[in-house]
């Protein structure tokens, strides 16, 4: 990363934030924000979280869910265990790690989020199409792993493809919305696309 990078990023309040509150990444204000706008996570829930290392959304997904409730992680690379957060470690593209992703959460989730994305690019349309497969991917297993009534949530960009899959996320929910969190990095394409209400 150049030195503009690294100055930008400690001009950062969410990173400045993030380091000084001991937090395991600046992506945790975003999920937060996206709770205060639409409260998906509930004491006693049990959340999903895919692509989870190295565990900020876990972490505040635990606390969200309080002593009740329990946090399933899920990614290719390994994280600091975590009270009342179960890891399993694998590729949740793969089909194959799904039995043992749903016999890790015992019972139907109330939410499954994802804050995976791939190694970016820069080249966007690609980066676009990326993340927008393992976004797809989140919610191949969201079909599985929701309850009736649950909710979704998964990163993705703007950009070719997008409302195509903002469109295939309202075939599974009651509504389906594109927010982009305050925390997003400024002048950043990525977006966040929520599920509310699993249907079926």
């Amino acid at each position: 990363m150049g030195k503009a990078w690294v100055k930008a990023r400690h001009r950062d309040p969410y990173y400045r934030a993030a380091k000084a509150q001991g937090l395991r990444s600046r992506a945790v204000f975003k999920l937060i924000q996206i709770q205060e706008r639409f409260g998906l996570l509930y004491p006693g829930n049990t959340v999903l979280d895919l692509g989870a290392s190295p565990g900020g959304w876990s972490r505040a997904a635990a606390e969200l869910v309080g002593p009740r409730g329990r946090v399933v992680a899920v990614d290719r690379v390994s994280m600091i265990p975590m009270e009342r957060v179960t890891f399993v470690r694998g590729d949740f593209t793969d089909p194959d790690l799904h039995t043992a992703i749903l016999e890790a959460l015992g019972r139907p989730a109330d939410a499954v989020i994802s804050d995976a994305a791939p190694k970016l690019t820069g080249h966007k349309s690609l980066d676009v199409a990326r993340t927008l497969d393992l976004a797809r991917s989140a919610l191949t297993l969201a079909r599985k792993a929701l309850r009736p009534g649950g909710s979704f949530v998964a990163k993705t960009f703007q950009g070719d493809g997008y409302r195509t899959f903002l469109r295939e996320v309202s075939e599974d929910f009651d509504a389906a919305k594109g927010y982009t969190p305050p925390a997003t990095s400024l002048g950043s394409s990525e977006t966040y696309v929520v599920g509310l209400k699993k249907i079926g």
